[in-house]
């Protein structure tokens, strides 16, 4: 487990053991859900659709071996049930706000029932967007309620009436795989559940969403030129881990992101234009589009860059950088030939 998590989730349970920091435990536990929600929005803003029905893992042992779609569908389907179901007693999002059409999924359950290809096919049927907004919609009304939960209803129990309610609305398959998870749901009090779906829950198929995208980008960027667009090397980059370059369809460079149609401008102007890059452009100099905007602080280090590249090549670029960053931290690149572009061409060649 995530080192850094795993605190965060142990400082968490111990406030919430007492009274008098109960109130902190579920601000703090609001917060680190927030946290690791980030990490399903970058995801789900950065990759393209394919990419949340693959399995990089595919028959390996753990939640790693599932697909982005299906472990979105499942950490909230199963938050959904839990937090509606079983501790506010009313209607699931699924159903209230009409997600089951809007994601299209062909089930109403958690998923546990389903193995190998059929995680991939079920992924593939998921409108990845509505998905990410069921989500959402799921998250936030956890929040509610637990910012109105008071420490007296940690004790609260769960009865036979709950297990029947669960097992009448067919939101847990009765496969071997899932039925298992009414009783384990119902053999805990609220702060059982806390504990579990609305916080380890999630650290653990997150942390198997970020195994499965690192694969992702390491496959996409083989064979892709490493050499970006814009004169940067995706080979250097502190985007490394979430980015497979702006070459391939894994592009979460910012200018990409931030972008209309998430295609960066620098891309768009040499598609256009029909050239490899910025640094087959007689208007390299002068341009302030996309990376190059005066307010850009990486602007004058993209500049120089793709003026070496212009001069030596794509190979010694890449020799240099791999010099650079042995010395230096992706930051500290840039803030090192970042100053004026002359000066750093003339940086770049002198190393």
């Amino acid at each position: 487990m995530n080192k850094d998590w795993s605190e965060k989730n142990k400082e968490i349970q111990k406030l919430l053991s007492k009274e008098a920091t109960f109130s902190d435990a579920i601000e703090k536990l609001i917060e680190f859900r927030n946290e690791l929600f980030q990490h399903i929005t970058w995801i789900v803003e950065g990759y393209p659709k394919e990419a949340f029905y693959q399995q990089p893992f595919a028959g390996a042992n753990g939640y790693h071996s599932k697909t982005l779609a299906y472990s979105i569908w499942h950490i909230f389907r199963i938050e959904d049930i839990v937090a509606h179901e079983m501790i506010a007693e009313d209607e699931q999002i699924l159903f209230s706000e009409k997600f089951l059409k809007k994601t299209a999924s062909p089930i109403i359950t958690t998923g546990n029932e389903l193995e190998g290809k059929k995680i991939a096919e079920f992924s593939k049927k998921l409108n990845v967007q509505e998905l990410y907004l069921y989500a959402k919609a799921v998250k936030e009304s956890t929040d509610k309620i637990l910012l109105q939960l008071q420490y007296k209803d940690l004790k609260r129990k769960f009865n036979e009436d709950t297990k029947k309610r669960l097992i009448k609305g067919k939101c847990v398959s009765k496969d071997e795989n899932a039925f298992w998870l009414i009783d384990y749901w119902c053999g805990k009090d609220v702060k059982g559940l806390i504990q579990m779906p609305f916080s380890r829950h999630w650290i653990m198929h997150i942390e198997a969403m970020l195994r499965i995208k690192d694969r992702l980008c390491k496959d996409a960027r083989k064979g892709a030129d490493p050499v970006a667009i814009c004169g940067l090397s995706c080979n250097h980059c502190f985007l490394g881990a979430w980015c497979g370059g702006c070459r391939t369809k894994y592009n979460v460079c910012s200018f990409a992101t931030c972008s209309e149609g998430r295609i960066c401008p620098n891309v768009k102007c040499c598609n256009e234009k029909n050239i490899d890059a910025c640094y087959e452009c007689s208007e390299l100099e002068t341009c302030e589009k996309g990376f190059f905007v005066p307010s850009n602080d990486g602007a004058n280090a993209a500049r120089a860059q793709c003026l070496y590249i212009r001069k030596h090549g794509k190979k010694e670029f890449l020799k240099v950088q791999t010099r650079l960053h042995e010395k230096y931290e992706f930051e500290k690149v840039q803030e090192v030939i970042g100053q004026d572009y002359k000066k750093a061409l003339r940086m770049l060649e002198e190393e």
